[in-house]
Parts: structure tokens; sequence; C-alpha cells
């Protein structure tokens, strides 16, 4: 294996991801590598992706490094600290077999990971998932014991322009199948005009279908110049002492932004937001939902999520993979039969109990998911 090219060089991979331009060799410093950053580096059409951590450390079998294989992108893993601080932004290296030059001098190496390395990596790290689940749930009860508060009323949510009150709102994660998922719900958009609430990069999802965010929610360390100054409404997530490193971003771009000190994560509060103000539906697209994803964010439990999500209730649809349902072959008279079977006892129930509008209302909406109208 060699491969020659100017390097791009940043510890965080969604920031250097935004700076390629093809044909460069990615040097990150990212520990068990997610999906949405290997995501990026293949679209920003790398070379060689070159990390200073273990891309698969084998506490979870993290997709990352399969993604870029999959590719034929090769990992020289492990380099360690003191070879990434060696390395700057736009040198041309050579790196061959795992050892890389510079200048025909041998700066260090890592081990060459690819398909087959990947596969031995993630096997082990399989079997390594009961006990890191142990971990999971241990932690998840814990901070909720400690977190129950921010759905009991005990954090105070902040006052908003935007108006939720009886209407659909739709929040955005750049996160798995993101496009996948939007493409698919196009039409209810179309139809709907739900309120669009972009969570950090989530905004550019939005952007990228030609859609405006209404509301952008986030701590600001992945979302665009370009969203921050077309969003109507901008809300900082904050520590919960008050701290919030990303207001001073949106202040510098000469923009006005609420901040919400909270526990969690910037999707659980605008969701939270969103139920407080009565919204009438809440639809979740690309959102964190299972243990690997929360290990994937660097994160060892998911109690606010947990929590947010208890309290939202019926209110919340999760639009995560429903394009894999519009990728079947089933055929229309089968369809059909299925939604006549199901609709003969929701009316008799509507004859009998005012509670069932609610039930035909979220019906109706998985109904449009289901057949794309």
């Amino acid at each position: 294996m060699r491969v020659e090219a100017p390097i791009k060089v940043d510890r965080k991979t969604k920031r250097l991801a935004k700076r390629l331009t093809g044909k460069e060799i990615a040097v990150i410093n990212h520990i068990d590598i997610d999906e949405v950053a290997a995501n990026s580096l293949v679209e920003g059409k790398v070379k060689l992706v070159i990390n200073a951590s273990p891309s698969i450390s084998g506490r979870y079998p993290n997709k990352g490094p399969g993604i870029l294989t999959e590719k034929n992108i090769l990992i020289v893993d492990n380099i360690g600290e003191e070879l990434f601080h060696e390395l700057s932004e736009g040198q041309i290296i050579e790196v061959i077999d795992g050892k890389i030059y510079r200048d025909g001098e041998l700066l260090g190496e890592g081990e060459v990971l690819g398909k087959k390395e990947v596969d031995i990596r993630l096997k082990k790290a399989y079997e390594n998932l009961s006990v890191e689940l142990d971990r999971f749930i241990d932690n998840t009860i814990d901070y909720a014991k400690k977190e129950k508060g921010f759905i009991l009323g005990e954090i105070e949510i902040p006052k908003v322009s935007t108006n939720y009150a009886n209407k659909h709102v739709l929040i955005v994660v750049r996160g798995q199948d993101y496009k996948q998922d939007l493409s698919t719900i196009l039409s209810y958009i179309e139809e709907m005009k739900p309120i669009l609430v972009g969570v950090d990069g989530g905004a550019d999802a939005l952007l990228e279908f030609g859609y405006t965010p209404d509301v952008i929610v986030g701590d600001m360390d992945s979302v665009s110049d370009e969203a921050l100054k077309k969003a109507k409404e901008i809300i900082v997530h904050a520590y919960t002492d008050g701290r919030a490193p990303g207001l001073k971003r949106v202040q510098d771009l000469g923009l006005d932004a609420i901040v919400f000190p909270a526990p969690g994560t910037s999707e659980d509060i605008a969701m939270l937001i969103a139920y407080e103000y009565k919204a009438e539906l809440i639809v979740a697209l690309g959102t964190h939902s299972n243990m690997i994803d929360f290990l994937e964010k660097g994160r060892k439990g998911m109690a606010s999520t947990f929590l947010v999500r208890l309290k939202i209730g019926s209110k919340l649809i999760d639009a995560k993979g429903v394009n894999l349902l519009y990728r079947s072959k089933l055929k229309m008279k089968y369809i059909g039969a299925l939604i006549a079977t199901a609709l003969f006892p929701v009316l008799i129930l509507i004859s009998f109990t005012p509670s069932a509008q609610q039930f035909i209302h979220l019906m109706q909406l998985k109904l449009r998911f289901l057949l794309q109208m």
C-alpha cells in the first residue's frame, strides 16, 4: 500500500470534513470512529485516513471503520499523539504499508486496517457488548435519578418567539440515514408544513433539501454560519451552570440567541421545548435512540433521552429508518387490504370514545409515511 497526498489535520473529524476538497489524506484523533464521521470522510473523497487514536477500541462495535473500508479507504491506525502533533496541515506525506514519510524522512507508523482487520476487531467488540451494556444501563439509571427534575418542571423552559401551539414539529438531527429519511418524508413536509427545527448540523441537512430552519437548537459546534444567519430563532444549549460556549459564535455573527441551561442532549431540549409549548405532534428524524448511538457520541448513558421520551409519550413519532419501509415491495392490493382491516375496528372505536380521535390522527400520519402520500 502506497499513498502520497497533501494532508488535512484536525482533532474534530466533523470540523475537518468541512475542509476536505477531495484526494487528501485525513489526519484525525478520533477514538472509535462513528458512522456519521465515517460518512463525512467518504463524502470528502479522502484517499486515506490516519488516526492518532484506536479506530476500534473494542468497547462496542462502532460502525465507522467498516464504512470506510467498504469504500476501499484504508486506515493507518493508532499512530499516537506525538506523531499527530508532528503533522501539519497542507504538508505532503507519503504512506507506505503504514509507515509515514515526509520529504523522505520516516516520521513513524501505525497499523493498517483493511476490511479483514476491521472485521476481526468488530467481532471482539461484539463479544464485549454485554459488559458495556451493563455499564450503560447502570449509568442511565443513576443519571435518571439525578436528572428527573428535567421533566418535572424544576428546569425553567425559556420563552421563545416561535409559536408551536397545535402545530406539527419536525426535529432534524444529522444522524444515521438522515438523507434517506428526509427524502422519504418530503411529501409530509410539503403537506403539513411543520415547524422545522435543526439540531446543530441538522439545520444544514434541512438546507441541503431546500428548506430553511425555523429554529436551530444546539451548542453551535457543527452548524454552518449560513444556517445560523437564515434561521428565524436560535437556542443555544448551555451547561447546567449557565456556561454557553456556543453563544459567542452566534454573537460574533451579529445574531441574537436564547440560552437554555439544561442537562442531556440538544435534541432532548428541542423536543422538550416543542412539547411544553403545546406542539400537536413531534416528528424526530436522525435522532439518537439506542445504546450504540449514545456510545458513538461519547455518552455513558441516555438518562435525559429516556426521561424526555417518557414525558412526551404519544406525541412523538420517530422517523428513523422509515425509508426502509418505502423500499419494500409490498403490492398495493395487500397494503389496501391491510389498511381496510385496520380501519374497521378503529371506526367502531370512534363511536364509543372521543380519545380515539388522537389515535386516528397518529395513524393517518403513519399511513402517509407508509404510502408516501
